[in-house]
């Protein structure tokens, strides 16, 4: 490959590495690879074998792009109406999931000799399922409407939790300072609206279908700030896509189903950069026995642990056949987003080992990949929680509902 003067890549490495991003992920996907982990092993490539763009600001840039738009993508299908509709069954997965961290926290502190901050941490990166690419992976996964309902109201109630935690977390280490976070984060909540209000009555009737640049513009303004209090990018890209969502009625173009939709292909384009860059800023240290260790010890716990609990859940809650109890908690299966991200924080802030750096990333790579592989069988098309054998799944949201109401029938 060439490169510009003084390690700068050039234009040609430009091209391969689109080429690279946008065409062999997706001709590895019928081997069921998601393109996330090929990204992942494409930039490790890049990083180990050829020590191309570590140090690139371009990339590092695109990525930033990606990590935003995904969590604005997962902020924007928050629909508080949805979650309320079935708020018993949601507070309880919310119950049993922070059981669940901390005993997980416990664990780590004990067994890895952690501070309890960084184990809470781990423990949020090996159970915080990843809202985002959950959703946008849902299509390939064949789940029917119910299931896909349940899925993702139980991914957003989870994430929800997760970042609150995480922000409670980052930002305990004196009291002052979280007192003094909790302020700026509270400011930025009470002015977004702001912003949008202004916006709706004095940018839009003058610019109309500027709607996508000024949500882009203030999630990552939003992301920036918080990326500054130490939260990382996500926290504030998530808010303004809940708070977008908020102003359907005032600004029907902010949260619509084409907004959704291009937001979603501006991260399909850009997420990819961000796994890319992931890849490149991996060590071969990383998955050095331990890390091989680590990473499998996760696995081989926490998988059936993190099935096991929303099964038996739903089995004792709604009286859902083991299959579709099982089949939810398989779908809920990839972190791989937050496990990297916590990952990357854990390793620059908490200064963790090598070893458990890379157990993280071979356990978010290997949860990304069991959905695919494990759900290879598309759902059939008639809801079995029926016993005449009827399909509930109507048209739109009522279809999704009326596809529960059997469910609690057992």
């Amino acid at each position: 490959m060439t490169s510009g003067g003084n390690g700068i890549p050039g234009e040609f490495d430009y091209i391969l590495l689109l080429f690279a991003l946008f065409v062999i992920p997706r001709i590895l996907q019928r081997f069921r690879l998601p393109t996330a982990v090929t990204s992942v092993g494409l930039g490790a490539a890049a990083g180990l074998g050829l020590a191309l763009f570590t140090q690139d600001p371009t990339v590092r840039l695109l990525a930033t792009f990606g990590i935003v738009s995904l969590f604005l993508f997962a902020g924007l299908e928050v629909d508080f109406a949805e979650l309320r509709r079935e708020t018993r069954v949601l507070v309880q997965h919310i119950v049993v999931g922070v059981a669940a961290l901390f005993a997980v926290a416990l664990a780590i502190r004990l067994i890895g000799g952690l501070d309890w901050r960084p184990s809470v941490l781990v423990s949020l990166a090996l159970l915080t399922p990843s809202t985002g690419f959950i959703l946008d992976a849902l299509a390939a996964l064949g789940v029917t409407e119910s299931e896909r309902f349940w899925i993702k109201s139980k991914a957003v109630a989870t994430e929800l939790v997760a970042l609150a935690a995480l922000f409670v977390t980052l930002q305990s280490e004196t009291i002052a300072g979280l007192g003094l976070s909790s302020l700026i984060l509270l400011l930025l909540v009470l002015l977004l609206p702001i912003a949008f209000r202004a916006f709706a009555a004095l940018v839009v009737p003058y610019a109309p279908k500027s709607e996508f640049a000024f949500l882009l513009m203030i999630a990552v303004l939003a992301a920036v700030v918080t990326r500054r209090l130490g939260v990382y990018y996500l926290v504030g890209a998530f808010i303004v896509g809940i708070i977008a969502q908020r102003f359907r009625l005032r600004l029907p173009a902010i949260a619509s189903e084409q907004m959704l939709h291009a937001v979603e292909v501006f991260a399909s384009f850009f997420v990819p950069f961000y796994f890319f860059d992931v890849g490149l800023h991996l060590h071969r240290e990383d998955f050095a026995g331990e890390g091989l260790i680590i990473g499998a010890a996760f696995l081989g716990i926490m998988i059936p642990l993190r099935i096991g609990l929303v099964a038996v859940h739903r089995r004792v809650a709604l009286g859902e056949s083991w299959r579709h109890a099982t089949r939810i908690g398989v779908s809920m299966l990839p972190t791989l987003v937050f496990t990297l991200v916590l990952a990357e924080i854990l390793a620059d802030r908490f200064d963790i080992s090598r070893s458990l750096y890379g157990g993280l990333v071979i356990y978010a790579l290997g949860t990304t990949l069991i959905p695919g592989f494990a759900l290879r069988v598309p759902a059939p098309e008639m809801d079995v929680w029926h016993e005449d054998g009827s399909s509930p799944v109507g048209a739109g949201g009522g279809g999704e509902r009326a596809a529960l109401e059997p469910a609690r029938e057992g």
